[in-house]
């Protein structure tokens, strides 16, 4: 991967609006559920939200094209374009490190606020730590960028295997005939964690969320205030080596559409004739294990990880190739808005969201099965591309993007065209 020549500082790179158009709203093909649905049911379908044919397909499809790969993409765009910011700021004298900290502090004030009193799913505050992160690495040349990154993906899954085999030695543990009180509850602590939820469980989630904001929110500031940190605790590394990767492909130009189609046809034969397979297979195995914990962290988290970053790179490879095929379609262009946007757009999803399904709003949290839940998903696309480009017509950001910038800058931004 050679390094390319800084752009001109006025360059916009529509590849990576139209890919982080993509990653913002593919996102929500996995978020859904956790929206919709009691915790349990993100991991594992047969916890909860139906197990009839056309849920478990829509799961092993989302396994398959969009779990963690969609969020892997936002993160590899994010570690792209927190670098691009950079190399701006110091090419108009500002100072780089302190402009980049700045927009990782207010974004994780915005990251604890969306956490804490809209959804408890949030990322931006994992990515502003890691970002604070990974700007120490800021000067190193694209292919060492990518050579670490993609070492701390591999370590990120090597951890998993470790906590796979933790809990085989658990599991091994509490049905020897002489176990231990304490290690039979332990191993079945693990089980309904991880398993379909216990109906006491499961009736005390529904009556929290189908309740009112002021119960909703008691519960996050109380029993579940932990969750967000142990949530985004479990892919710090990967998160990182993802970061580092987006800014080697920012290097390298090969986010920003400077290859040769053939390169990029290369790098999609690459990426999916190895990705996509590992995926299929790695599904079919957890459908026939019945997620056991054993399967969830071996398959679903560890080979997951040491697979996603190939399904990443061809759906990279396939994004950029759509642009250089078709730079004037109307679609692209909408995608590529809500991209701009994916701040606004975001946090947005959060708020529409969490009013469709919480008790504040229409209260239809547990209300449906899995595969119907992808007809609001389809909705809130059409919000997105609906609203995104008329808005950037008008005005130079998002209303988000404009806050964070002003509170980053110290000075409202103007916001008009």
């Amino acid at each position: 991967m050679a390094t390319t020549a800084p752009p001109p500082l006025d360059t916009r790179f529509v590849s990576l609006d139209l890919i982080r158009g993509i990653a913002v709203m593919g996102i929500l093909l996995m978020n859904i559920v956790a929206f919709a649905m009691p915790h349990g049911a993100y991991g594992n379908p047969c916890a909860f939200g139906g197990t009839g044919p056309a849920d478990l397909a829509v799961w092993a499809t989302n396994f398959v094209i969009a779990d963690g790969k969609m969020r892997g993409l936002f993160s590899v765009l994010f570690g792209a374009s927190m670098l691009l910011v950079m190399e701006r700021a110091q090419a108009k004298g500002d100072n780089p490190l302190l402009t980049h900290l700045s927009r990782m502090t207010w974004l994780l004030l915005f990251g604890a606020i969306h956490a804490y009193a809209i959804w408890f799913g949030d990322i931006l505050m994992l990515y502003a730590v890691v970002g604070m992160v990974a700007c120490i690495f800021r000067g190193m040349a694209a292919h060492r960028l990518l050579a670490l990154g993609l070492s701390l993906i591999f370590a990120q899954a090597m951890l998993f295997g470790l906590m796979m085999l933790g809990i085989m030695t658990l599991r091994s543990q509490a049905l020897a005939p002489d176990a231990s009180a304490d290690i039979v509850n332990a191993w079945a602590d693990l089980l309904a964690q991880m398993g379909p939820m216990p109906p006491d469980e499961a009736a005390r989630d529904l009556a929290t969320y189908r309740g009112g904001y002021a119960g909703i929110l008691g519960v996050r500031l109380g029993e579940e205030f932990w969750m967000p940190l142990k949530a985004n605790g479990f892919s710090i590394i990967e998160t990182l080596g993802l970061m580092l990767c987006g800014m080697a492909g920012l290097k390298s130009g090969f986010l920003t559409g400077e290859w040769e189609r053939a390169d990029y046809r290369r790098q999609l034969r690459i990426g999916y004739s190895i990705g996509l397979p590992a995926m299929v297979i790695l599904a079919g195995l957890l459908l026939a294990s019945g997620f056991g914990p054993v399967a969830q962290i071996g398959l679903g988290w560890a080979l997951k990880t040491l697979f996603n970053p190939f399904v990443i790179l061809g759906h990279a490879s396939l994004i950029i190739l759509w642009l250089k095929a078709s730079p004037e379609s109307r679609l692209g262009a909408r995608i590529a808005a809500a991209g701009r946007m994916a701040f606004s757009n975001y946090l947005g999803t959060s708020l529409v969201c969490t009013t469709l399904f919480y008790g504040y709003g229409f209260g239809l949290y547990g209300e449906m099965s899995r595969a119907p839940l992808y007809l609001v998903v389809l909705a809130v696309w059409i919000l997105m591309l609906l609203w995104s480009k008329p808005w950037l017509d008008r005005f130079r950001y998002g209303p988000l993007e404009w806050l964070w910038r002003s509170l980053a800058r110290r000075e409202l931004q103007k916001i008009r065209r």
